[in-house]
């Protein structure tokens, strides 16, 4: 690389990030200017400082008996997204600046040396480009803070340490909404743990595979995960001795026992219904046996999918608008015996077995591929790939290990292109009606 490259590179880099501090600074003095001074209003007819069974606030779904503060209701009524301030500062009373510093620089330093062995960059060039943004970085945790300002993260750590105290003594639980809408939900511990082994035990979509109750000290499911890596690592290598998959693939998808967790399954409150709260099962995916291949399979897949469905599809609420708007003004085709419909599909990401999901998939490829790949990958190839993903999808819950015997982990990507390209099939039935009375359809 020139020096002239070099300097450009340099510049360029000094300039976004001269940018985005001049961002980074104008938001937070905007927000501490409007935030910090003055707390979000809460409804006081709705929230009773003393106790309350049921109620809202603009972030904050009441569904218990409770005695928070209001200085506590206040601060959870900012909701799930927001951030206490200046956190770091509180960390260093406890901790040394260069521990912190060198603990949250990590995974940017993993980051870096990646992008770096990437594009193949030489030693000395990266040595001295880490050590810049290494110091860049250090330097920003040396800027002290406003005395008002650390004051006030003192103060809101220890009430965000009063509210968790309480929520255990009292047995009550909080939890962000599924909607991802900004909400917390404040609930009965108990009553919530009760819905949700209700949920996980009249689902046919979850099997037991293991007591851990009965387990020896953890030894029994260890033995069984390594036993499971061991097989889709063979079925792996068997794809390899074909030629299905290339060593570069191979060595991408093979799952290294070590680095695998093993996910578990949670819930969340659907407050989607009028005085009525479900749970939303979900399942962690990140580092589980089968991330590797998932990601892999939806890397391949979504472009593919996506381009097949951009018909019947509506990408956001201004695309619906639009595609609504022409149906009506454009092309005139609105009857007046037209019903309008919304279809939520609740078991999206459980629709059928295994067996079915792959075959249909198989179905979906044969139909709309021209030749009988998707880049490098066969049809057959993609179908044995999504046989080890989906046969191999385990998860803890409690005191059980349990497996999917219908879809994936709703956290995984491929999840929502397998559940697509099911539903894309099941619909066409419905479209063909449709399309010969010139109705309005899409998801």
């Amino acid at each position: 690389m020139t020096t002239t490259l070099t300097n450009l590179i340099e510049n360029r880099l000094k300039n976004i990030t001269d940018r985005w501090r001049d961002i980074y600074n104008y938001r937070i003095n905007n927000y501490i200017r409007n935030s910090y001074d003055n707390l979000d209003i809460i409804n006081t007819k709705e929230i009773d400082q003393k106790s309350n069974n049921s109620g809202f606030s603009s972030f904050l779904i009441i569904d218990a008996i409770h005695q928070f503060s209001e200085k506590q209701l206040q601060l959870l009524n900012r909701g799930p997204t927001y951030v206490p301030p200046c956190q770091t500062s509180i960390l260093s009373l406890c901790h040394s600046m260069d521990d912190i510093v060198e603990r949250k620089y990590a995974p940017l330093k993993h980051q870096l040396n990646s992008l770096f062995s990437k594009h193949h960059i030489n030693v000395a060039l990266f040595l001295e480009i880490q050590q810049k943004i290494s110091d860049q970085f250090a330097d920003s945790f040396s800027v002290p803070i406003p005395s008002n300002l650390h004051q006030r993260a003192l103060y809101e750590d220890r009430l965000i340490l009063s509210i968790r105290y309480y929520l255990k003594k009292n047995n009550l639980i909080l939890r962000r909404t599924a909607d991802n809408m900004n909400t917390f939900y404040l609930g009965n511990r108990q009553e919530f743990e009760t819905k949700a082994i209700d949920y996980v035990s009249k689902s046919d979509a979850y099997k037991v595979l293991l007591n851990k109750d009965t387990d020896n000290g953890g030894q029994q499911w260890q033995i069984e995960l390594k036993q499971m890596v061991e097989s889709m690592n063979l079925l792996l290598e068997s794809l390899k001795n074909h030629k299905a998959v290339n060593i570069d693939l191979f060595n991408r998808l093979l799952v290294d026992a070590s680095k695998v967790k093993l996910p578990y399954l949670y819930f969340l409150p659907d407050v989607s219904k009028e005085n009525e709260i479900s749970l939303v099962p979900y399942i962690t995916s990140k580092h589980s046996p089968t991330w590797r291949i998932g990601k892999y399979l939806n890397e391949l897949l979504r472009p593919f999918v996506d381009k097949n469905l951009s018909t019947t599809t509506f990408r956001d609420e201004p695309d619906f608008m639009y595609q609504l708007y022409d149906h009506i003004f454009t092309k005139h085709e609105l009857q007046s015996t037209t019903l309008f419909c919304a279809i939520k599909i609740i078991n999206y990401y459980t629709l059928d077995t295994h067996k079915n999901m792959i075959d249909i998939v198989g179905c979906f490829l044969e139909d709309n591929l021209v030749p009988n790949k998707v880049e490098q990958a066969t049809i057959q190839t993609i179908k044995n790939l999504l046989h080890i993903f989906l046969y191999n999808n385990v998860f803890y819950y409690k005191d059980h290990i349990y497996t999917l015997t219908k879809g994936s982990h709703n956290t995984m990507p491929l999840s929502d292109t397998l559940s697509n390209i099911y539903v894309f099939v099941w619909q066409k039935q419905i479209l063909k009606q449709l399309q010969l009375n010139n109705e309005f359809f899409g998801r």
